[in-house]
Formats: C-alpha cells, structure tokens, sequence
C-alpha cells in the first residue's frame, strides 16, 4: 500500500455484496479495502476504528440504518466521506443521506470502472453529483419537501452574486472546468469560488451545496 492508496470499508448487510465490491475495489492498484461491516452500527463502530478515507454504505440494514449510521460515522471521523449504495435510482432515502452529510450515492448496478471512480471521486472531496440520475433525485425530492426555510436564505446573503451564480451552476452538476467555461473565467477563479462558498455555508462538498442550492431556493427544481 502506498501513501495515495485510497482506503475504503464496506457496509452492507449483504455478503455478496460486500465480498463482491471488496473484490471489485482490491483489483484496482489505488484502492484497499481495509474493512467491512454487517450493519449500521458496526459501520459506525468500525469507521471509528478504521478511519477509512470512504465508506461504501447500504442504505437500508439492520440495526441502525445507512441514513443515521452516516451521520454518526461523520460526527465521529470528521475525514471520513460516505458513499451511499442504493439499488433504486429514486430511492428517498439517498435524499435524506445526502442531508444527513453522505458525499453522494452509487447504484448497486453499477459496473466495476463506475464504482471505482466514484470512489476516487469522492475521496477527493468532489462530491458524487455529476451523473444525471444524482440531479433528478435532488430534484424530485427537493419538490416534495416544504418550502425555503429562513434560514438558509439568510446564509445565502453572505455570499457575493458570482458565488451566488457558481452556487447554481454547480446545482446543476457542471464541473469546475465547465463552470469556467460558462463564466469565461480560468478554472481556479471557479475552484476558489466553490471554496469560498462551502466556508460561508458551511457545508462539506459540492454536493451538499447543490442541495443546499434547491433548499434555500437559489435553484428551482423546475429550472431543468
């Protein structure tokens, strides 16, 4: 193992699943599989332990769920970065992860290159949002839920109006160099906005600010 190996705990109730993903992860020579745990509790109990770099984590388990066994692992390894596993592309619950402080979802249909790049991905602390599917959850959910709340309209107004509009554009899942390109800017103008905004809003990831975007109304779901 060398200093860039990404290391990386299963948690599923499944053990295909799990010995499948560990297989699938351990054939890639920048990721190890360093743990694996059978329900919520023992994720959170082995995150602690293990202080993986990305937690692979099933949603629904035994025990204690994926959804609060997320929001533990973050509260007790703060480094750590939550990847949700789902087998439904509009599973409510992956909505309520997100919140909860996950990183971003995977699909457990997803093809060997898939899972190990979303694993790099969100490793890097990009967030998981680029792929379509993330948008129409983010989308479809943040419709269900009640109105802007206060709030979070008035963290908005920390932020400058070019923030404001890389805030939507992220929400909209561009990347960085997309973002610039839009704005005729250089990329690392865009990086040092992205960060700024994460600092005032308090948030983890790029992901958690898309969702905080349709949240505090910046972005309307029916806008794409």
């Amino acid at each position: 193992m060398t200093s860039s190996t990404i290391r990386v705990m299963i948690a599923d109730d499944q053990v295909m699943v799990r010995q499948g993903f560990t297989v699938l992860l351990n054939a890639q020579p920048d990721i190890e599989v360093v743990g694996q745990a059978v329900d919520g509790l023992d994720a959170v109990e082995k995150a602690a332990e293990l202080a993986p770099d990305v937690v692979l984590m099933d949603i629904r388990m035994p025990r204690l769920g994926g959804i609060d066994a997320t929001e533990r692992v973050i509260r007790s390894a703060p480094d750590t970065k939550v990847l949700v596993l789902t087998t439904f592309d509009l599973d409510e619950y992956v909505y309520d992860a997100l919140r909860a402080g996950a990183s971003g979802f995977l699909l457990k249909d997803a093809s060997a290159e898939q899972l190990a790049e979303a694993v790099r991905v969100v490793a890097a602390g990009d967030g998981l949002l680029a792929p379509g599917v993330t948008r129409r959850l983010i989308t479809e959910f943040t419709r269900m839920r009640s109105g802007p709340r206060s709030p979070l309209k008035e963290r908005v107004g920390t932020l400058t109006e070019r923030e404001t509009e890389v805030l939507a554009l992220i929400a909209q899942g561009l990347s960085n160099a997309e973002i610039a390109e839009r704005l005729c800017v250089a990329e690392q103008t865009v990086k040092t906005h992205v960060g700024r905004i994460l600092v005032k809003l308090g948030l983890r990831d790029r992901t958690q600010a898309a969702v905080y975007a349709f949240e505090s109304g910046v972005v309307r779901p029916s806008g794409y």
